[in-house]
């Protein structure tokens, strides 16, 4: 059945990994009879953690879709990853949802998954809900957990819900401080109980408070507050909705997903509460004359859908879109706003998991897939060909954790890469480059948890095993001297010889990278004819340096004398001299090797400030400056060696617990230092070995 536009809520489920959010969605899925039993992660039958790697690890990797059905009104829950090497699909999410529910364990207080999820939804203005879960099972602490929100983000947190415990802190049931009506739960049931005793002062303090946010969202409602008369429940579910949607008030609710406590309170407030599509995110879009326009959402509209998500299993491929305006029916033609062409819709299909329903139409703020978009990506519009435009990509953090990546069994470099590149249409967060100067393959991601699934999702799905191993760096060697050296080839066989004779000249050159080739020959003592040869010979040479055999740069090499011999000379026997002065002249040279060296930008808390320059310090990193954003965090700029990189991710993590990140980019290449040349000299000679 489709739904209206205002009778559509999407919301994405954001937090902590561990913090219960699949579980809360599949609680949901409960309660509205959309499965008749409860899946867990640890048993891995959950609708949302299908993926053979998700049951394997016991955590979500990707987003899922669950849509559930309550009270008239279509809510689609997005569950995503907590692990924040998976925070590209929490950015697929934001794109669709109107609104985030930020999850959070009674058990850990405010965590740093909470943290990030809080600064996502803030870049967005996106409004918001805390769910505070697990509030039934031992050594959890409600009231602890509240204190340290109302600390950290102040008043704005709005408490919906007043807890009932027993005497070890458990939660046994929850009152609804709007409609002052308490509720426990018995076998999965809600069932309404008294209130209890000694609450009453609780429940009329958080509706005091309540009021009083409601009454600061228009003169009218402040008037009636100060007059001392009370709002009637419409007044009260109408400036607490206006709260919402302005960011006055951000309302907390609790639950346990286990037993289902909490979950149709929570329902019932993301249709009373939480924006509409039409309400929700502000989309900018890019007409085809380059000029940006807000993007209205409306059902009257020209069909219009945004693809936010791919995933193609051995199932097929499905482009998750969220529609955006107008109706969406299958054998439509849309024009795909990147690409310029034509595009016939597939199928169309409600998700619910991995489960595919097939509908006719999908409505204007609805979420769907569309089977088998070949030439469709994440990120793409799709529009009618009366107003074509291109909404904004999704914003994935850049990838800064590299490895090297191989095939197990030699040759099956091509099945690796094929292999990576289809992945990467599901997960465009992570890149992969063929490096021709190192011979690698190098993997980028956000951490070695979404490497590690990378490999594992390889072998599963593409049947070919990979080993990881460190990406190679790119060092250069140069000289610091001139020297003249010669090189003669002289070879007799049977019939004509080979004959090359040259003096070179060679010195350094710092404008130039690429190696200049010049000649200064008197008499014909080389016939010019043999030039190229000369100039072709120590090209190649130049590949192999001296010291550890990377390539040479900033050299001049100056052809000044020689001799040749008018029927043995030829051009191979000039491009082997010249080879052999490069050989003789290089090693007395004061040959020297280089190491790149890139701008390093780490965004760091406060706090962490002195740990992490302590650390650039043993990297050899020389700190620029320090800039602080405003909202407790510094950006420190530093220049390290590429070479004192390799971990950075990984030991930025442990350093900050998760809060830091960073970006990494080449400069240039520097002189190295001798210990640190000594160690590559001796690193390239043993690859060079095996």
């Amino acid at each position: 059945m489709s739904y209206s536009v205002q009778n559509i809520r999407n919301v994405a489920l954001i937090g902590h990994g561990g913090s219960g959010k699949t579980a809360l969605a599949e609680s949901l899925l409960y309660m509205t009879k959309a499965i008749d039993r409860m899946g867990k992660a640890t048993d891995g039958n959950t609708v949302c953690d299908y993926d053979p790697e998700e049951v394997k690890r016991q955590i979500s990797i990707s987003l899922a879709v669950a849509p559930v059905e309550f009270k008239g009104c279509k809510i689609n829950v997005l569950d995503t990853p907590g692990g924040f090497d998976f925070s590209g699909e929490v950015m697929e999410a934001l794109r669709a949802a109107d609104a985030a529910i930020i999850v959070c364990s009674a058990k850990d207080g405010i965590s740093v998954g909470l943290e990030k999820a809080w600064k996502f939804c803030e870049e967005r203005n996106m409004p918001r809900f805390i769910y505070i879960s697990k509030t039934d099972e031992d050594n959890s602490d409600y009231n602890a957990t509240f204190e340290a929100l109302r600390e950290k983000y102040g008043n704005k947190i709005a408490p919906l819900v007043v807890p009932i415990w027993d005497d070890s802190k458990k939660v046994t049931g929850i009152i609804d401080v709007l409609n002052k009506r308490a509720y426990e739960m018995q076998k999965l049931q809600r069932v309404e109980i008294q209130l209890p005793d000694g609450k009453a002062g609780v429940i009329d303090e958080f509706y005091e408070s309540l009021k009083e946010s409601v009454a600061e969202t228009s003169e009218e409602f402040m008037n009636k507050f100060f007059d001392g008369e009370s709002f009637t429940y419409a007044e009260m579910i109408q400036g607490l909705r206006q709260g919402v949607r302005e960011l006055s008030m951000f309302p907390v609710l609790c639950g346990s997903a286990v037993n289902c406590m909490g979950s149709l309170m929570l329902m019932d407030y993301i249709v009373e509460l939480l924006p509409t599509p039409m309400e929700g995110n502000y989309h900018k879009a890019t007409r085809q004359d380059g000029e940006t326009e807000e993007f209205v959402v409306s059902p009257g509209g020209v069909p219009t859908a945004f693809v936010f998500k791919t995933v193609s299993d051995q199932y097929g491929k499905y482009s998750y879109i969220k529609v955006l305006s107008g109706v969406i029916t299958s054998d439509l033609s849309l024009i795909n706003a990147r690409t310029g062409s034509a595009e016939k819709l597939g199928r169309l299909y409600v998700m619910r998991g991995k489960k595919a329903e097939e509908v006719k139409e999908l409505t204007c703020g609805d979420i769907g897939a569309i089977g088998k978009m070949e030439k469709v990506k994440t990120g793409d519009t799709l529009c009618d060909n009366r107003k074509v435009v291109s909404l904004k990509q999704i914003p994935f953090a850049e990838p800064c954790y590299s490895v090297a990546i191989a095939p197990k069994t030699r040759g099956q470099e091509d099945k690796v890469a094929q292999g990576l590149n289809r992945l990467n249409e599901e997960d465009p967060s992570f890149t992969l480059v063929n490096n021709g100067e190192t011979h690698q393959m190098v993997l980028t991601g956000s951490g070695d948890i979404q490497v590690d699934v990378l490999v594992a999702k390889l072998k599963s799905r593409f049947n070919v095993e990979a080993e990881l191993s460190e990406t190679r760096v790119p060092y250069r060697e140069k000289i610091r001297k001139t020297v003249q050296k010669q090189g003669r080839h002289k070879k007799q066989t049977g019939g004509s010889g080979q004959f090359g004779d040259v003096w070179i000249r060679f010195e350094p050159n710092l404008e130039e990278e690429q190696m200049v080739f010049a000649e200064e020959v008197f008499g014909g003592s080389v016939p010019k004819n043999f030039f190229p040869a000369v100039e072709k010979g120590l090209r190649e040479a130049c590949v192999h340096g001296p010291l550890a055999g990377y390539p040479v740069v900033n050299l001049k090499a100056v052809l000044y004398d020689g001799s040749y011999h008018p029927v043995d000379s030829s051009e191979i026997a000039f491009k082997t001299a010249a080879q052999l002065a490069y050989k003789a002249a290089m090693p007395e040279a004061n040959p020297v090797l280089l190491e790149p060296v890139g701008e390093l930008k780490v965004t760091v808390p406060d706090s962490y400030m002195g740990d992490v320059i302590g650390d650039l310090n043993k990297r050899r990193g020389r700190v620029m400056g320090m800039n602080p954003t405003g909202d407790g965090d510094q950006i420190i700029e530093a220049e390290v060696p590429m070479a004192e990189m390799t971990s950075y991710a990984i030991d930025l993590r442990a350093m900050t617990q998760s809060r830091g990140s960073y970006t990494f980019h080449f400069v240039r290449y520097e002189d190295c230092p001798p210990a640190a040349q000594e160690k590559a000299i001796a690193a390239a000679k043993a690859m060079a070995e095996e």
